[in-house]
């Protein structure tokens, strides 16, 4: 990406063309552009990304449900969807295990 900085070296615009006034250049990932992309965003949309993860939670349960009252096999959904589904699976099964641990009763074992 292409950037334009004010006098004070701060990142105020982007343009996906070189012109006279983006000369200078940005990776995609780089961290100066993304927190730049971020608060770029309105309200709205920052509020609807917060439900996008939440959403998607309840989809999944939403599937593991229809699939433990054998409504839907799991073997039915598209194989990158069981890939995610058991991805996530996986992870929150290391996090509840970490928390398992962790129980905040201060024994030091």
């Amino acid at each position: 990406m292409y950037i334009k900085r004010n006098a004070a070296g701060e990142l105020i615009a982007i343009s996906k063309e070189d012109s006279a006034d983006f000369t200078e250049t940005l990776g995609e990932e780089a961290p100066e552009l993304l927190a730049f992309l971020q608060q770029a965003k309105t309200a709205q949309q920052l509020a609807l990304e917060q439900t996008d993860q939440t959403m998607a939670r309840v989809l999944e349960d939403v599937v593991n449900l229809l699939v433990e009252q054998g409504v839907i096999r799991f073997t039915d959904l598209p194989d990158a969807a069981q890939h995610k589904l058991l991805n996530r699976r996986e992870l929150r099964g290391k996090r509840q295990g970490i928390e398992l641990l962790d129980d905040g009763d201060n024994l030091h074992l």
